[in-house]
């Protein structure tokens, strides 16, 4: 004989049953169905007040919410919505303080939030990637070339109203400033254009160090973008500081401090004679200004291009037939 399924219900429902037969008293029923003479009659209550429908669980939800918003306050609240559709919660509560300071109490930001969002007024943010640093730490470096720092200056505005984008790449070991170019755009073209210039130049450098925007850094894969894919595919490994900590890159941005007095603090007449006062700084801070770091030396001094050549053709990456 197969066994019998049952569930609480019928329980219940067998229970109140041989209740109302009467061949048995409630205390009997009770300690035969383990539960309390209190739960029995309550379930007996429940039967002759609501029938078969009182023996499911009812909502355990409080009749009443002595918090809640009153209907005049949310009247309030979704009046100011509707007349400033743009506005949040914070703004929302300081205008309903001011149009109702009779009031004994307000509603918290958080209760008004909620209120919005019910009311469909609101919709959430989608959740972006947020671009990560690198894994470990970053490279300390022992010599010049292994740590290169890149990064653009906060853009500026030239005297004619040209925005001006200076791309600027230096050696973190001897500080020797690499380029100093201002970018009609801060693409992947443009910037990878200026470090081919570069590389063919210095050689290449076993780190590049950048902050974590584009096109430094994507919110894709492991932080990657074409740029510093293209760097692992020479060779060159990119790591990048912590988003909001540029002190991680501090050696580079003391020499933006440098730059901005020397070029921008009253910026050229044009993006042609701003370009001349990089070319300019980018030659005295090399070879003619002592540097405080380096014992009074200067960046000429020390750098050296790199014994890694850049390579004329860049060959495939090849992967073991197992992976």
């Amino acid at each position: 004989m197969a066994w019998q399924e049952t569930c609480v219900l019928d329980e219940r429902f067998k229970f109140v049953s041989e209740v109302l037969e009467g061949s048995y008293s409630m205390s009997e029923l009770c300690a035969a169905y383990n539960i309390s003479r209190k739960t029995g009659y309550k379930w007996l209550e429940r039967y002759n007040r609501y029938g078969l429908a009182g023996l499911n669980d009812m909502s355990r939800a409080a009749h009443n919410h002595p918090n809640a918003l009153c209907q005049a306050m949310r009247t309030a609240i979704l009046g100011i919505k509707y007349d400033f559709p743009h506005w949040g919660p914070a703004k929302i509560a300081y205008r309903l303080r001011k149009l109702n300071s009779n009031w004994s109490g307000y509603p918290a930001l958080s209760t008004i939030g909620q209120l919005l969002k019910r009311e469909g007024l609101v919709s959430s943010r989608k959740r972006r990637r947020r671009a990560t640093a690198t894994h470990g730490g970053l490279t300390t470096g022992t010599d010049v070339n292994d740590v290169w720092c890149a990064d653009f200056k906060g853009h500026f505005s030239t005297a004619d109203s040209s925005r001006c984008n200076p791309l600027t790449i230096t050696d973190n070991i001897s500080r020797y400033l690499l380029c100093c170019q201002h970018l009609k755009r801060m693409n992947y073209t443009l910037v990878k254009r200026q470090f081919e210039r570069v590389f063919r130049e210095h050689g290449l450098p076993v780190v590049i160090r950048t902050d974590n925007g584009t096109p430094f850094s994507s919110r894709g894969l492991c932080g990657l973008s074409r740029l510093s894919a293209w760097w692992i595919k020479l060779g060159i490994h990119p790591e990048r500081i912590e988003p909001g900590n540029p002190q991680q890159n501090g050696r580079h941005e003391r020499m933006h401090r440098t730059l901005k007095q020397e070029t921008a603090s009253g910026p050229a007449s044009n993006l042609k004679s701003q370009q001349k006062r990089f070319d300019k700084f980018k030659f005295d801070y090399n070879q003619h200004r002592p540097h405080e770091a380096l014992d009074m030396n200067t960046p000429s001094s020390l750098y050296k291009s790199s014994s890694r050549q850049f390579p004329s053709k860049l060959l495939e990456p090849h992967y073991p037939r197992q992976m």
